[in-house]
């Protein structure tokens, strides 16, 4: 529970550096990614917070997710069955993720393309990146082979 206030505060914080009214919509918002492990659709968010505010909109909920991405406070990631969707960013350190396609469950690598001396062209400057390795992973794989054949 104290970790999950500590990730509250820290996304509230990050809202209020980057010029962000911390409403209790935010703050409702906020404590919704902090007390939920994996990842959430725009629709999920929407169907948490019209309980509490009716009058809140599905392109409200579209809007501050985009934004909170933006800023850093969220990541987010398009599954290909399940569409985009949004999670909490670990910011603990620079990192990437695999991805199950089947399961959506994540799990960080400190392998780092960039980290390569990549030579990009036209003097490109780089502001922030993300590297992601969608496959199945080891769980779903033993799954897939114990599964009957008819």
């Amino acid at each position: 529970m104290r970790e999950n206030q500590s990730k509250v505060r820290e996304m509230l914080e990050t809202m209020a550096r980057n010029g962000w009214r911390v409403t209790e919509q935010r703050r409702t918002l906020a404590q919704i990614f902090a007390d939920h492990e994996g990842y959430l659709s725009p629709k999920d968010v929407y169907d948490q917070m019209s309980i509490r505010y009716p009058s809140m909109s599905l392109d409200t909920v579209y809007r501050n997710l985009r934004m909170l991405s933006e800023m850093g406070v969220l990541e987010h990631f398009y599954f290909m069955d399940g569409g985009l969707k949004f999670k909490e960013n670990c910011t603990a350190h620079h990192h990437h993720h695999l991805i199950c396609v089947n399961c959506e469950k994540t799990l960080p690598f400190d392998y780092c393309p960039m980290d390569q001396g990549l030579e990009l062209p036209g003097n490109y400057k780089v502001l922030r990146h993300r590297f992601e390795v969608y496959g199945i992973c080891e769980t779903c794989q033993r799954q897939q082979n114990e599964e009957p054949v008819e």
